[in-house]
């Protein structure tokens, strides 16, 4: 009785045998707060919260908006805030005049 454990067919490699590079490398983002050294985002910055919420209302993750732990506690915390106040809409289909356009 013989068992084998596989086949030992040559898979293609590249052109020459080897392993190929990635094509491009990604950079990892940086927290635009913590550059800035921000240490409390204020709910009042809508323009700047717009920036993190989707264009279905959704909080954007971490890894999405590049902020670090504290900094995207910070951004949820404020988005919500401004949600409550009417600052922000919660809902999609509710498109809220842009403060240069009221004046």
């Amino acid at each position: 009785m013989t068992t084998e454990q596989g086949s030992s067919a040559p898979r293609p490699q590249g052109a020459q045998g080897r392993r190929q590079r990635p094509r491009f490398f990604s950079r990892r983002k940086v927290c635009s707060f913590c550059v800035d050294k921000i240490d409390y985002i204020d709910y009042r910055d809508t323009e700047k919260l717009r920036g993190f919420v989707s264009n279905h209302s959704k909080i954007q993750g971490k890894r999405r908006s590049g902020a670090c732990s504290k900094h995207q506690r910070g951004i949820a915390l404020a988005i919500k805030r401004a949600r409550l106040l009417a600052l922000l809409p919660f809902d999609p289909r509710h498109r809220m005049p842009r403060a240069d356009s009221i004046l």
